[in-house]
């Protein structure tokens, strides 16, 4: 009976040190990030993030590589509308790139050094072992930690939860929530490892630009940006919109130059002479002389051909402000669209899909818009700049605050052309 006693006890006594082994408290968890983040080499992780900024939800597939000492790629990827943005940086600066329509921005910035994002280890890891107040809860799988969501350039993130898998202490999932309680983004990596190895190329732009470039063009273009000319072709067919040379106002995806510096404002004469109800009227009469039949007998107008985009209009209206007008203008040698908004804050939004290719070097804030980066400029007259479906757009306000100007940019994800 002693035997079996004892046998018992021992089993016991290696059940709960088995058990001990397997799990960790929080500070031996916190202990062991910053000491990960301190030495880490490099990694490279893939998954999915979903974004709830707009009406709907948009997915996006995610690619993060990374290699000490500030070499990083980020790659995002919205199948559905067939668009792909890298973010990169390496010892030349940081890069925004659009491959398929040939774009480049470049800035001068210590990015992501002075701003998180959430699908950087390193943002996430800091994130735990700053917050003195954080929440830990040990799973069967995974550690996960509810924290502080401390994002420089966006305060309308307030918490987030951080799962961590057991084995390495690799990022599994995160959720960032708003005030509210709300979650804005879900990010659920599929993949994720430390150490990983990349080509002395991986982090070269003019590298990263034709490869990718070249691997969009085996992607199915969506319906609403075609691709091809023969997709081009049957959109003139349907819409009856005009001449061979204007081919590329009609969905083709053109190369995006960075839109100017100035912004029309509320009461340029250039734009609406006399506001927008005159604007409206203006158009219309237009619009009426126009008019044409075409073989089919339908009715086509002229003019539908100087709008080259529909109107990209954000989801998001701060409270007390209203929409007070849209005009057309000529940006340049590029046809554009002007959208006011007045109450509260008065600002403007210029969109504009320019046909000419060019890479330029923008000074200024990088803002994490989820989706991509913007570029924030000015001081007392400040400027939000972003570009989504390949249409810049320019977001100007002397009275709006940073955090509302991005509640408006996120708004346009998900939005299509009016």
């Amino acid at each position: 009976m002693r035997r079996v006693t004892w046998i018992l006890a021992i089993v016991i006594g290696l059940a709960a040190v088995l058990a001990g082994c397997g799990s960790k408290d929080a500070g031996s968890v916190v202990k062991d990030l910053n000491n990960m983040t301190s030495k880490l080499e490099s990694y490279k992780g893939t998954g999915k993030m979903v974004l709830n900024t707009g009406e709907h939800p948009q997915e996006y597939q995610v690619e993060v590589w990374y290699q000490n000492p500030h070499f990083y790629r980020i790659s995002l990827t919205n199948e559905n509308k067939d668009i792909k943005q890298i973010v990169l940086r390496n010892d030349d600066g940081v890069f925004v790139l659009t491959p398929h329509l040939n774009k480049s921005f470049r800035f001068q910035s210590d990015w992501p050094d002075n701003q998180g994002q959430v699908y950087l280890f390193q943002t996430l890891a800091q994130s735990i072992v700053n917050d003195n107040e954080r929440q830990f809860v040990d799973e069967d799988s995974a550690y996960v930690f509810d924290v502080t969501a401390k994002y420089q350039n966006n305060g309308n993130l307030k918490r987030q939860k951080i799962w961590l898998d057991k084995k390495n202490l690799a990022p599994k999932h995160v959720e960032v929530s708003d005030e509210n309680s709300k979650v804005i983004v879900k990010l659920d990596f599929t993949q994720f490892e430390f150490g990983s190895k990349f080509d002395k190329n991986a982090f070269d732009m003019q590298r990263n630009m034709t490869t990718s470039n070249m691997n969009s063009l085996s992607l199915t273009p969506d319906e609403n940006v075609l691709g091809d000319e023969k997709a081009n072709t049957e959109e003139k067919d349907k819409t009856g919109a005009g001449k061979p040379d204007e081919s590329k106002k009609d969905g083709t995806r053109p190369s995006v130059s960075p839109v100017p510096s100035s912004t029309p404002g509320t009461k340029n004469s250039s734009t609406d002479p006399k506001g927008t109800d005159q604007g409206k009227t203006e158009r219309g009469k237009n619009n009426s002389d126009s008019e044409k039949k075409d073989k089919d007998g339908k009715q086509t107008s002229e003019s539908g051909k100087d709008r080259s985009f529909g109107i990209i209009e954000p989801a998001y209206i701060p409270q007390g402000v209203e929409k007070s007008g849209i005009s057309d203008f000529k940006y340049g040698e590029e046809k554009a669209i002007l959208v006011r908004y007045k109450g509260k804050f008065n600002y403007n939004i210029v969109e504009v899909r320019p046909q000419a290719q060019a890479v330029a070097v923008l000074p200024g804030e990088l803002v994490d818009l989820g989706f991509t980066l913007g570029v924030l400029t000015g001081k007392e007259q400040r400027t939000l700049n972003w570009t989504y479906q390949g249409v810049d757009f320019k977001l100007s306000t002397s009275d709006m605050p940073k955090e509302e100007m991005i509640k408006v940019a996120m708004s346009v994800l998900g939005e299509g052309g009016k």
